[in-house]
């Protein structure tokens, strides 16, 4: 991890070969290979560094805060954990934004490692809205890091209020999702119950000779 992110930030990203990276790190292509299967893998450990720092480091002093005083504090001690890699990170992210692959292989890492957070600040994750919660802190610390890579002043002015703002809108669509989500509850139920039920087929009755009769049709195999 540091060797890759000491060639970062003195080299463009697309220019670091996975050689580069096993000889800054001191080790052999083959020690790397069994470590790391490619280059994007090695920048998506930093996340499991950032989440054991976090988890480590939690406590129930914001146990009685709302969801929104909970995800301020989670954000800032991820961008404490990521201000060692903060310059590399800086030349980093503009290559990654134009590869559509990469960012998709980051979102889902980023989506596993914020269903830790909010659980670790009990913000639940696996119920209805669940989903949206988990994703919406993900774009939430992606728009926010967007304005720390640039922010270097000592108190984080700047990011701390972009993070305000962006908190303020994450909490209108969450209570507009709460709602949407309480309003079609009588639909949804209604759609379940029309799905669980299981249509009545009607038998052929069978004629003297054995064989179905044609008006009574068995449209199961069908079905």
């Amino acid at each position: 991890m540091d060797a890759l992110f000491n060639l970062a930030a003195a080299r463009p990203w697309d220019e670091i070969e996975l050689g580069d990276i096993a000889g800054e790190a001191g080790v052999a292509l083959a020690t790397l290979r069994n470590l790391f299967p490619s280059k994007l893998a090695i920048l998506g450990g930093l996340t499991r560094i950032v989440d054991d720092a976090v988890l480590a480091g939690q406590s129930d002093d914001l146990a009685d805060e709302s969801y929104r005083e909970r995800t301020f504090d989670l954000v800032m001690r991820r961008l404490d954990a990521l201000a060692p890699y903060k310059a590399g990170l800086r030349r980093v992210m503009p290559a990654l934004r134009r590869d559509p692959l990469a960012l998709a292989a980051l979102n889902r890492g980023a989506v596993n490692s914020w269903r830790y957070m909010l659980a670790s600040a009990g913000i639940p994750t696996e119920d209805a809205l669940g989903g949206v919660r988990v994703q919406g802190a993900v774009l939430l610390m992606a728009r926010v890091a967007d304005v720390w890579l640039d922010d270097d002043e000592p108190e984080l002015s700047r990011t701390m209020a972009r993070l305000d703002r962006e908190l303020k809108t994450a909490s209108w669509v969450m209570s507009r999702a709460e709602d949407i989500h309480r309003l079609t509850a009588p639909l949804r139920g209604l759609a379940r119950a029309f799905c669980g039920a299981r249509p009545r087929v009607r038998r052929r009755e069978r004629g003297e000779d054995g064989r179905r009769g044609e008006d009574n049709e068995d449209f199961a195999p069908a079905i």
